[in-house]
C-alpha cells in the first residue's frame, strides 16, 4: 500500500525558502522529512516560468485535484490497454501511475491485482507476467563465499558519501546475469538515479570479455560517469582497466551485501522476466536483448514520478552537450 500523502501549503512555503537557499532536493527532503521523488515530482509539475513559489504550486495542485478525472471501472477498453501494458512487463503500480500522468484515469494498482488473479482463476497467464508471479520472495543464504582476490580492489567503504545520497546522475552498478550451464552471459549496467539500464549478451564472462563489453557500453555515456559499483565476481578484476578507458573510479561491494547494489540485482530480477534460469544466452540474438532493454528504459518509474529512464537519461545528455 502506498504511503504517499498529498504536501500541506506549508510544506510547500518550506521547500521554497530551502531550494532559494541552495539545498539540494535529497537535503530538503531529509528536513521536511518526506521523500526525495516527492520533493523531485513536485518541482516538476508546480514550478513557473519564474521557479518555485508556494502559492502557485498550491493553485495548480488545487486545480489539477478539482479537474481530476474520477476513478474509473475497468470496462473494456481499459482492460485492453492494461492487458497490453501487463504483456510489456509493466508492473501494476507502473500501469497506475502511467494511466494517471499521462490519460488522467484513476485505477488503483490494487484493483489491477484483482483483475490478474480473477484472470489466473479462470485459466488465464496474465500473472505469468509479474515478475514474482505471486511466489514468496526466498531470501540468499547467509553462508561465506570465497570468490578469490581482485587485486587492488577498492571497497565500498571507500566510495564517496554522494553516491549514497543519489543527488547526482552518473555512478553505475554492474553485475553479470549467466545463462543454463554457463551457456553465455548478460553483462547489466545501471545507473542509480534515472535507473538507465545497458545490457550487452557475452559468450563467457571472463574478465576480458566483460571489461570489454563494459566499455563498449559506456564510453557513449562519458558525459554520466562517475563511479562504477561491482560485486566481487573475477569478471570484474580488469576495473583498473575500466578506470583508464572511462575515467571512473570503480568500487567493490562486501561479499554477501547484495543489497549495496541493489538497483542492479532489482534489475536483473527484471531481466529474468524475459530470460528464466534455464535460458540459454547463446541462442539469445543481440537484437533481442536491445529490444528488451528498450522496453525496461521505456517502463515508467515510480520513484521518478512515473518518467522513464530513459527520458531522464537523454534529459540529462541534453543538459550536458548544452
Amino acid at each position: 500500500m502506498s504511503n504517499y500523502k498529498q504536501l500541506t501549503y506549508e510544506q510547500r512555503c518550506q521547500i521554497e525558502v530551502l531550494k532559494k537557499s541552495g539545498m539540494t532536493q535529497q537535503e530538503i527532503a531529509d528536513t521536511i522529512e518526506i521523500s526525495q521523488s516527492t520533493i523531485s515530482r513536485e518541482l516538476k509539475r508546480n514550478s513557473g516560468q519564474r521557479g518555485y513559489r508556494h502559492k502557485q504550486a498550491q493553485c495548480k495542485t488545487d486545480e489539477r485535484r478539482h479537474s481530476a478525472a474520477k476513478t474509473i471501472k475497468m470496462d473494456d477498453s481499459m482492460i485492453e490497454r492494461v492487458e497490453l501494458k501487463l504483456r510489456e512487463k509493466w508492473s501494476p503500480e507502473q500501469i497506475s501511475g502511467w494511466l494517471f500522468e499521462e490519460q488522467s484515469e484513476r485505477l488503483s494498482h490494487e484493483r489491477i491485482y484483482q483483475h490478474i488473479w480473477a484472470d489466473k482463476q479462470a485459466g488465464g497467464e496474465l500473472y505469468t507476467h509479474l515478475r514474482r508471479q505471486g511466489k514468496k520472495y526466498q531470501k540468499r543464504s547467509n553462508g561465506k563465499r570465497s570468490r578469490g582476490q581482485i587485486r587492488n580492489r577498492v571497497g565500498i567503504e571507500e566510495r564517496p558519501a554522494v553516491v549514497d545520497e543519489k543527488s547526482r546522475i552518473g555512478d553505475w552498478e554492474i553485475d553479470t546475469v549467466i545463462g543454463k550451464g554457463h551457456s553465455g552471459a548478460l553483462v547489466t549496467i545501471v545507473e542509480r538515479v534515472t535507473q538507465f539500464t545497458l545490457v550487452a549478451n557475452v559468450p563467457n564472462k571472463s574478465a576480458e570479455v566483460v571489461t570489454a563489453a563494459t566499455i563498449a557500453l559506456l564510453k557513449p555515456y562519458q558525459g554520466a560517469l562517475h563511479t562504477i559499483t561491482a560485486d566481487n565476481g573475477k569478471e570484474f578484476a580488469y576495473h583498473e582497466e575500466l578506470t583508464t578507458e572511462l575515467g571512473a573510479a570503480v568500487y567493490f561491494a562486501r561479499p554477501c551485501h547484495s543489497w549495496e547494489r541493489g538497483l542492479n540485482e532489482n534489475t536483473n530480477g527484471l531481466l529474468r522476466q524475459y530470460w528464466p534460469k534455464s535460458t540459454n544466452f547463446k541462442q539469445v540474438t543481440d537484437k533481442e536483448v536491445a529490444a528488451t532493454v528498450t522496453q525496461l528504459n521505456q517502463r515508467p518509474r515510480k520513484t521518478l514520478g512515473f518518467i522513464t529512464p530513459e527520458v531522464s537519461m537523454q534529459n540529462h545528455m541534453a543538459a550536458q552537450a548544452v
